[in-house]
């Protein structure tokens, strides 16, 4: 008997996510690091370990070193073993830069081989760079109850959000019978998840109809749901695209407040610890004398003098002497100064904020980057990976410090001013 234990999962972990800025100067989006000890792909890739399923195709093409480095063999979720596995699928680029996945669509077409070397009953397709938690098999028995050709993951999302995703119209059953993708004027709701049950048959003969249908939301489904049996399989959990910062940094938040709806260790997400060369018998985080902690999360190795608040600190960061973060992320291996300020700020990894420095300057979030006003409105400012801001300096709200800049760069300059970038 075929159980949905045996699908076959197809994981799209290539977009370029431009939207999360310099986060994504280096790294594929779904390999950006999150709560502290995480990255993004890891829910998908955990949420698929949870539901049993143990073949999986991960669709890379941006920057996806750091991301393959990740996965690995796919050891940290189970993935190894005579019939089990994870595969890394780059694009089959030639010279020509158009050889590239095209969109969503295409990306499964081009990997046409990998679902017929891996024979399956269902194919599950899902983004990368989702943070979530979710029963793959149910979503299988739910599709095959319907006896469903696609069944799409929606949920409920404010109308005034639903331009950001592809929306179905629905009947009573549960079928849609209408798509709306990316409305400015919505006439539903409820919004596409990306996560995709497809009976592999459908799957393959949909995929050779036309190669001019390169997405789902915008080619593939129209077309289904108008001629084939298409369903919601409605969702009422935590799910979050943290495809923006303000995204982003809410939901790194959300880990640390009472009531949010996510718990990555109760829904036994699984990092990676050992990749990338990391330690992973870092000494416990240590809060010397005087040290302030509050609704926060201080992984392991960080050493704490200062004084942290509602912020999410990865591993072997350091916060000196009278040094304040709030409100803040901040990732591996940075080092906040002595007496220095990192208020409302997302630092990358190995950054350094020197001395008496203060990164959130003032008390105005109004006034958005002049360069990306569509990515820093709210007063997040961002702080490129091996930074170091000189002591005594002073950056204000919603700005830009690019990668690797160093204290000879900031040379006669005291402040960056709200929205410059640097």
């Amino acid at each position: 008997m075929i159980t949905s234990k045996d699908a076959l999962v197809l994981l799209l972990a290539g977009g370029v996510g431009s939207r999360l800025n310099i986060l994504v100067g280096h790294r594929a989006k779904p390999a950006v690091p999150f709560a502290g000890i995480y990255r993004i792909i890891d829910f998908s890739l955990s949420n698929v370990m949870n539901s049993g399923m143990t073949r999986v195709g991960v669709l890379t093409q941006y920057k996806p070193l750091s991301l393959m480095r990740h996965i690995g063999g796919g050891e940290a979720w189970d993935f190894t073993g005579r019939t089990r596995g994870v595969k890394i699928l780059p694009p089959r680029t030639g010279e020509k830069e158009s050889d590239w996945y095209k969109g969503t669509a295409d990306a499964i077409r081009q990997n046409i081989d990998f679902i017929e070397a891996n024979p399956s009953q269902e194919t599950v397709v899902l983004s990368g760079d989702h943070i979530y938690h979710m029963d793959f098999d149910a979503m299988i028995e739910y599709h095959r109850y319907r006896k469903a050709d696609v069944t799409i993951g929606m949920m409920v999302v404010p109308l005034s959000e639903i331009h950001h995703f592809g929306a179905g119209i629905v009947d009573d059953d549960h079928r849609i019978v209408d798509w709306e993708e990316k409305p400015e004027v919505p006439s539903t709701n409820l919004a596409s998840m990306g996560i995709y049950v497809f009976n592999t048959e459908y799957l393959l003969r949909t995929l050779a109809h036309s190669r001019e249908e390169q997405d789902f939301g915008m080619h593939l489904l129209p077309r289904a749901i108008a001629n084939d049996r298409v369903f919601a399989y409605p969702f009422y959990g935590y799910w979050r695209d943290v495809g923006t910062i303000q995204a982003y940094w809410e939901a790194n938040m959300d880990v640390i407040r009472e009531d949010s709806g996510i718990s990555p260790q109760e829904w036994g997400i699984r990092p990676n610890i050992a990749a990338d060369g990391r330690p992973m018998d870092r000494a416990p985080a240590r809060f010397l004398a005087g040290s302030e902690v509050k609704s926060s999360m201080i992984s392991a190795g960080c050493v704490i003098e200062g004084t942290v608040v509602n912020s999410v600190l990865s591993q072997g960061v350091r916060v000196a002497q009278g040094a304040v973060v709030r409100d803040s992320i901040i990732f591996e291996d940075s080092v906040i100064g002595k007496g220095a300020v990192v208020d409302l700020a997302i630092c990358d990894k190995r950054v350094k904020i020197n001395s008496n420095a203060v990164v959130g300057e003032g008390g105005d979030n109004t006034v958005p980057n002049i360069a990306f006003p569509e990515h820093l409105y709210t007063g997040i400012t961002l702080v490129g990976k091996e930074s170091r801001v000189p002591p005594g300096m002073k950056i204000g709200r919603n700005c830009i410090i690019h990668p690797k800049r160093d204290e000879n760069d900031f040379a006669g300059g005291a402040e960056i001013i709200d929205g410059e970038s640097f």
